[in-house]
């Protein structure tokens, strides 16, 4: 536990799409910002379960691919029902997890995965650890399992978050909402023709983003094919991520096009969704709340099923964005968005309505509130 110094925080991740370890990274910063000297690790939780767990665990992807409509089912039974699992299975399969957090010797953990709050939940009240268990969700949609008995403090968004925790029978003195924690960057965002200077893009011309999700599912194929019948003037850029073979694909069709930038690991996300006017993406958890802080308006496209499909429902009940059923619509919502500034601003207005950008902060300093009343 703590030597007086501060308490030892531990974030535990997992590999999944990109948005779980975006949190994380975003929570720790705020930490360091607050208390440099913190202690403050991000672990994959699953790098530290049994190897045969682990490939329990990332079996969804097979579905997810091939048989679509079944994941559907499946996650839809996860979101409604109080356990992502079974109890016998997380807890043999988490054995490892268990040992480590039992070395680490925390005073906090955060779990920003349903499954790894149950497990850790599970520890917790199996060992009579005194943690703090923090349940830290990304984007917008609130599975039931993440009602744990365990945890202390949920940072979530204010509004629909909060209140599915209630449904689910969290008590309102164990909500926090403060926002969905991004990247501290998000909190002092430059203005839109200062950053354009600066990332080289033209100041008088809209600006098409496009994302591709950290899962690797989609078809950006799709995306180029609607840019291609844009008649009216506008520049893209395209971020592949870590995709290397994306990233390819991207140059060689954006080769004849000298308003289409190619990039691929980016650190100032911040900054392209500041000199954006829209952006076109999956509806991933930590691009759909970046974008809501950036005021970006977003058109969804490609959604897996599940929470993907159920944000867009979100975006479009919001009016922050649309949701673009296929290519013919892409194409046309782009096209009426950049002949209509005054309908990109209502959308704009929307967004920043909803917009928490000093969350991490605001998580990160009532968490360390309650660690020091709990000490």
């Amino acid at each position: 536990m703590s030597d007086g110094g501060g308490p030892r925080i531990l974030i535990l991740t997992v590999p999944h799409g990109a948005s779980h370890r975006r949190l994380a990274a975003a929570l720790r910063k705020a930490f360091l910002e607050i208390r440099p000297g913190l202690t403050v690790e991000i672990a994959d939780a699953l790098e530290h379960c049994a190897r045969w767990f682990r490939l329990y665990y990332d079996s969804y992807t097979l579905p997810l691919r091939y048989w679509p409509a079944l994941w559907a089912w499946i996650e839809n039974l996860q979101h409604t029902r109080p356990s992502t699992g079974p109890n016998w299975l997380y807890r043999r399969g988490a054995k490892p997890l268990f040992r480590f957090i039992a070395a680490f010797a925390p005073d906090i953990v955060i779990a920003t995965e349903v499954g790894t709050c149950e497990m850790v939940a599970m520890y917790k009240r199996e060992t009579a650890a005194r943690f703090l268990l923090i349940g830290a969700i990304t984007g917008i949609d609130v599975d039931r399992a993440w009602a744990q008995r365990e945890v202390d403090l949920y940072p979530v968004g204010p509004g629909d978050m909060a209140a599915q925790l209630e449904l689910a029978g969290v008590a309102p003195s164990r909500i926090l909402p403060c926002g969905v924690p991004v990247d501290p960057e998000f909190s002092h965002l430059p203005d839109r023709l200062t950053t354009r200077t600066r990332l080289q893009v033209a100041r008088d011309v809209p600006v098409v983003l496009a994302l591709f999700g950290g899962a690797g599912f989609g078809n950006p194929r799709r995306i180029l094919a609607a840019l291609e019948e844009i008649k009216l003037p506008f520049q893209a850029t395209f971020i592949a991520g870590k995709n290397r073979r994306l990233q390819q694909k991207l140059e060689r069709v954006s080769a004849g096009h000298a308003s289409w930038r190619v990039l691929g690991w980016v650190q100032n996300m911040h900054e392209w969704m500041a000199a954006a006017d829209l952006l076109v993406s999956k509806p991933g958890a930590s691009t759909l709340v970046e974008a809501i802080t950036c005021g970006l308006p977003l058109l969804a496209f490609d959604p897996l099923p599940g929470n993907e499909r159920r944000a867009c429902d979100w975006i479009e009940k919001r009016q922050i964005g649309h949701w673009a059923r296929n290519t013919k619509d892409l194409a046309a919502t782009i096209e009426r968005w950049l002949a209509n500034p005054q309908e990109l601003c209502r959308l704009r207005e929307s967004a920043l309505a909803l917009a928490r950008p000093n969350a991490a902060r605001d998580a990160a300093l009532a968490i360390l509130k309650l660690w020091e009343s709990r000490n």
